[in-house]
């Protein structure tokens, strides 16, 4: 997970020059996100569609490819695979890109380009919600403004360049006019984030905005340096060690006893089978629907699994106590940080055990998949296991052959999306991954 740079303001304050230029300077990629709208707005006026009628534009989206090219003359946009660089940066296509962006169904066609360009790289992205909206959680927040008519003739000058004929007189109405729209509209409005550092360019050089900017963004990321604290030290499971022969043996005999039981009882399918590892020290994160799950999960696994079971299922009666201690259940209290759960899951992880966690912490009644809790982020971010989204599919109660559907994802990697610690911002990401995998896998 690189450092995200959420740079925030009205049309024409110089966000995209400044932007690039600090971007640049700290070696950031730089994401021009009105860029994008631009380029929306440049294809439905071409095919000649009402940029005020959402329902002419929705269509043409999935007609649109938008992708941003970095060279050595800067960032080029690439609209269907045309360089649109130039073409985009006129008044009728700034008024244009502010009626398109005020559609939700545009919005969300250029949400997930932007925040996984922001998971993959150190970014600097420029727009008008980028720090309400599109990057939330970015780890510098910049709102940057300046007085209309400064934004106007700053704007004047760069058109004059390009041999455009607007006026400057133009070029005010269209700021003024993007100004009100943008502030006014129902979906994502401009407005500073309320942890965001305001910075008025009107007396300043672009130079010296660059500067002001800079200092902002080092400032901000030392503090933040020295803030981070790790929850826990992360302790990589090796995966040197397997159960023995004995163990695996009488394992498999069970497990091929159990799958023909549970066929019987069950209409019971399993999809992305090819997904579940062959090896143990992985965990299994699942949605939670019934005291069956376990046991779905474990009919396809090859190794033994371990799963956290609430602490008041060992205090029912010996027997059923064994019996679950005996398919690998340990405790957990709800709602109690307790670093031994830690300790005893990456214990199991390290004995080459697979390891059961139900995120929700809860069983779902609905079949929807509810707020996932951070334990499992924990213990992937720690261990530094694959983590193997699970979902578990079926309708109202579970009854005699009842159809399931068990879907197993692709397994997710904590290194390969950038989590390498235990601090907040690597669980935060780290949980939403994994919620985002199993709640595509319920359906």
């Amino acid at each position: 997970m690189g450092i995200n740079v959420a740079l925030d303001g009205p049309s024409g304050a110089g966000k995209s020059t400044i932007a690039k230029a600090v971007a640049k300077k700290l070696e950031y990629v730089y994401v021009d996100t009105g860029a994008m709208y631009r380029s929306i707005a440049y294809y439905v006026i071409s095919k000649g569609a009402d940029l005020s009628d959402p329902e002419q534009i929705k269509p043409l989206l999935g007609e649109i490819s938008i992708k941003l090219c970095y060279t050595e003359a800067g960032q080029r946009v690439m609209l269907n695979d045309e360089d649109v660089s130039d073409k985009i940066r006129t008044p009728e296509i700034s008024m244009g890109a502010s009626k398109v962006s005020a559609i939700p169904e545009v919005r969300e066609f250029l949400l997930e380009l932007q925040k996984n360009i922001a998971k993959e790289n150190n970014i600097i992205m420029d727009g008008r919600d980028i720090g309400t909206v599109v990057l939330p959680n970015a780890d510098v927040k910049i709102f940057l403004t300046a007085a209309p008519e400064a934004r106007a003739e700053r704007r004047f000058k760069e058109l004059q360049e390009k041999g455009d004929k607007s006026t400057y007189d133009e070029v005010l109405q269209d700021i003024i006019q993007r100004d009100y729209n943008d502030t006014h509209r129902e979906i994502a409005p401009l407005k500073k984030a309320d942890d965001a550092v305001e910075v008025d360019s009107t007396e300043l050089t672009l130079e010296e905005s660059v500067e002001a900017i800079y200092k902002v963004i080092t400032d901000k990321t030392k503090k933040k340096e020295r803030k981070i604290k790790e929850i826990m030290p992360v302790r990589p499971v090796k995966k040197e060690h397997r159960l023995g022969h004995f163990h695996m043996f009488w394992y498999t005999v069970l497990r091929y006893i159990v799958i023909g039981l549970y066929h019987l009882y069950f209409n019971i399918t399993f999809e992305g089978t090819e997904n579940i590892p062959k090896d143990g020290g992985n965990i299994f994160a699942s949605n939670h629907r019934s005291y069956q799950d376990p046991v779905f999960i474990a009919l396809p696994t090859r190794v033994p699994l371990s799963y956290m079971a609430k602490e008041e299922l060992f205090h029912q009666n010996v027997f059923f106590t064994l019996l679950i201690k005996a398919f690998g259940a340990f405790p957990v209290t709800r709602g109690k940080g307790d670093t031994q759960v830690i300790d005893t899951s990456i214990e199991k992880l390290e004995k080459g055990r697979n390891l059961v966690i139900f995120p929700e912490g809860t069983r779902s009644k609905d079949g929807k998949v509810g707020k996932g809790k951070t334990g499992v982020a924990l213990v992937a971010a720690v261990a530094q296991v694959p983590v193997v989204p699970v979902g578990i599919n079926f309708e109202g109660k579970l009854k005699f052959r009842k159809r399931v559907v068990v879907r197993f994802g692709k397994p997710i990697v904590p290194c390969e999306i950038g989590v390498t610690a235990t601090d907040p911002h690597s669980l935060r990401t780290i949980k939403n991954e994994i919620m985002k995998n199993i709640t595509e896998l319920v359906h």
